[in-house]
């Protein structure tokens, strides 16, 4: 199974609210949650182990305009993806939503196929920018340049293309397991010439480079007949392929 894209839905309809998640879930690619108002979904954002890779966020909320917040929200720093919702199709109304720092800008009533189609378009966009930044025990990853960096010892290392696909998908996978035919489908694709012992060779050299001790590993676990990625770097284990 692929990893999933957390999502955070921001609309005070909770018919539609509902409706969303329902066909978030049911899509499979995709792990909703949900905030009625600007004030829960600002502490959501906030949670110590807030993750989200895209927001859907309506302008009309009981607490203020989804503009402004999602003005604040790019004053911020944050570069998620934001994709407005709104009642109005009028072209004042959508230059506004862009101009707040919105990436898409979609009026209800929408057809959720369409919405799906510019949530995923949104988040391979954002996949492949240089805004994409994912922390990982003490490295902060940039899967566009290939690269880890360690800030506090402004160290640098240069990763491969299948490294970094390993890497992000594991991360996607969000402290779950993914069993090793699927990371290798995944990476390699569906390639009868390529095993498992191909997979094992990589994520070894992987722990080389960013194990602080190889043979005990914190954060590239093997875990239930696959790996994990423990992106807080906790207990260490002993490193087995």
């Amino acid at each position: 199974m692929a990893s999933q894209h957390p999502i955070l839905v921001v609309d005070d309809d909770a018919a539609l609210r509902t409706a969303l998640i329902e066909q978030l879930v049911q899509d499979g690619e995709f792990a909703p949650d949900e905030a009625g108002t600007l004030a829960e979904a600002e502490s959501k954002l906030a949670g110590a182990n807030a993750r989200f890779d895209a927001v859907l966020l309506d302008v009309g909320l009981p607490d203020g305009d989804g503009r402004d917040f999602c003005r604040r929200l790019r004053s911020q720093g944050m570069k998620t993806p934001i994709i407005m919702l709104t009642g109005s199709a009028e072209e004042t109304d959508v230059v506004r939503g862009l101009d707040s720092g919105a990436n898409d800008y979609i009026a209800k009533p929408f057809r959720l196929n369409e919405l799906l189609a510019r949530l995923r378009a949104q988040l391979r966009s954002f996949e492949s920018s240089e805004d994409a930044v994912f922390t990982i025990g003490p490295y902060t990853f940039r899967p566009s340049v290939k690269q880890l960096v360690e800030p506090l010892r402004n160290k640098r290392i240069r990763l491969t293309d299948k490294e970094t696909a390993i890497l992000k998908f594991l991360y996607r996978a969000a402290g779950k397991a993914v069993a090793r035919q699927v990371l290798l489908n995944e990476v390699w694709g569906y390639n009868a010439a390529v095993t498992t012992h191909t997979l094992e060779t990589h994520v070894y050299r992987l722990r080389q480079k960013i194990e602080p001790d190889p043979s005990v590993s914190r954060l590239l676990l093997t875990e239930g007949g696959g790996y994990r990625l423990n992106v807080d770097g906790g207990v260490a284990v002993p490193s087995r392929v």
